[in-house]
């Protein structure tokens, strides 16, 4: 409310009563009224502000200080400058809520209102009223309501961590099945269908951008007189060193999967026939550098082939499987195209 007009009715009314006839209103009023004479610093307050902080009638000095010592410390910045703000006309209107200490130390919630009623000729305040009214439970129960909503917004954000965490599980568990079902159980390679899988992307990708795709197909020599002469057990070991040394050969994008018994495949993505046979070479000659458990040696026959334009894998497969064939016909622990 502006209180720098002189149509301000409550200017208007006030100027109409004397303080003690106001005094003696207020005494009727239950809420806690005050009235501040800033000119001689007295400060009149009704039955109803001292019997709402627990006090007796007019027992607490008439004076602005005995406001200040009741407002709760965390409180009193906020107060103080809502009312600096007001009385100097930063601010249209003086209303605050805040703690008040009782009588009993404990705090009362309030809203305190007020209104400057008269100016001196400076422009300071020389007369304002107000009232400070006991919101106490309403602010309680806010605060209740805050605490039941944090507490409720904690419980949300927990069931929705544990549920992230489940999920991420599940994702783990999923991601974690998905690769046992497109490994090789014994070399731990990928498996049949997971090369069919990537050779039918690879090829689409191969048609797509007219790009060079190469498959290695890779037999042992001689593997069925190792399970023979020494077992199943021997030759899985075999099989396992095998995929192992073949894994430390392949480069970043390439698949090694097992075709099934002991014949594995490469795909080799963006790779020519050159590069392919070159390759191959690389991966004969590292397994004949390679120590081999059972004292006999371990050596591969390799098929390489390059897709042609509009190509299926399966057909793709069926010639590098031909080459291999070659290999084997050309005398094992070759490559062949």
């Amino acid at each position: 409310m502006d209180d720098t007009s002189d149509t301000n009715p409550l200017k208007q009314d006030f100027s109409h009563f004397n303080a003690d006839m106001l005094h003696t209103v207020l005494e009727l009023v239950s809420d806690g009224i005050w009235d501040w004479n800033a000119n001689t610093g007295f400060v009149y307050r009704n039955p109803g502000w001292y019997e709402m902080l627990g006090y007796h009638r007019h027992t607490l000095e008439n004076s602005v200080f005995t406001w200040e010592s009741v407002i709760h410390p965390e409180d009193y910045p906020q107060v103080m400058k809502r009312f600096d703000d007001y009385i100097h006309r930063r601010a249209p209107y003086y209303q605050v809520e805040y703690r008040c200490r009782k009588k009993d130390g404990s705090y009362l919630w309030i809203e305190d209102r007020g209104y400057v009623i008269a100016r001196n000729a400076d422009g300071s305040v020389a007369r304002m009223v107000g009232a400070h009214r006991d919101i106490h439970s309403r602010k309680c129960s806010l605060e209740q309501l805050e605490r039941r909503n944090q507490s409720l917004e904690a419980l949300v954000a927990e069931r929705t961590r544990e549920l992230s965490r489940v999920n991420r599980q599940l994702q783990l568990q999923l991601d974690e099945n998905r690769s046992l079902a497109e490994r090789d159980a014994l070399t731990l390679v990928a498996n049949r269908y997971r090369l069919e899988k990537v050779l039918l992307e690879e090829s689409a990708r191969a048609q797509r951008f007219r790009l060079p795709l190469a498959l290695i197909a890779i037999d042992v020599d001689d593997f069925k007189p190792i399970n023979d002469q020494h077992g199943h057990g021997v030759g899985d070991q075999t099989l396992v060193q095998l995929a192992e040394c073949l894994e430390s050969c392949v480069r970043p994008g390439d698949l090694l999967a097992r075709w099934g018994g002991d014949e594995f495949m490469l795909v080799l993505p963006k790779t020519s026939l050159k590069a392919a046979k070159a390759l191959a070479q690389s991966i004969r000659q590292a397994l004949s550098n390679r120590p081999h458990t059972g004292g006999f040696k371990i050596t591969v026959s390799l098929g390489v082939a390059e897709r042609r334009m509009d190509e299926s894998p399966a057909d793709l497969m069926a010639r590098a499987d031909q080459a291999l064939y070659r290999a084997k016909a050309a005398g094992k622990d070759g490559v062949s195209e």
